[in-house]
């Protein structure tokens, strides 16, 4: 007997996703397990939305930070997701990927981090420990 995958999200839709936590793009898949953050291990699961606007395709990537790792220690390179959990709604085809819209929506409480947002901070650190 063997088992049939199917993948239902592209690799491109991987490399437009970042992490809300820790704004890194590289995600690591364990099987049986689940998707994770590779720098923060937040947890992603993807949903096929219902409503797609006439677009290719529409996808709801969801985190939930309750296997996020060290949190209270590196603080200022991770923002932790309100109530544990956050959610993107990603339209578009590969290579055209737009934000639709973030749930809870970013404001005063949560801004999610931005792709990429802390990759100077830890580059200083390196540095400043090599000193």
């Amino acid at each position: 007997m063997t088992l049939e995958v199917h993948d239902r999200h592209s690799e491109a839709l991987f490399e437009f996703l970042w992490c809300p936590v820790c704004g890194q793009e590289v995600f690591t898949h364990i099987p049986f397990e689940g998707v994770f953050s590779k720098n923060s291990n937040t947890q992603v699961e993807l949903q096929e939305s219902r409503e797609t606007r006439g677009y290719e395709e529409a996808v709801l990537a969801c985190f939930d930070s309750t296997t996020t790792w060290n949190l209270h220690v590196d603080e200022k390179l991770r923002r932790d997701l309100p109530d544990g959990s956050a959610r993107v709604k990603i339209l578009g085809a590969s290579g055209a990927y737009e934000v639709d819209w973030w749930s809870p929506e970013p404001g005063e409480d949560w801004e999610p981090v931005e792709r990429g947002e802390f990759d100077d901070v830890e580059e200083s650190d390196e540095v400043a420990h090599l000193a």
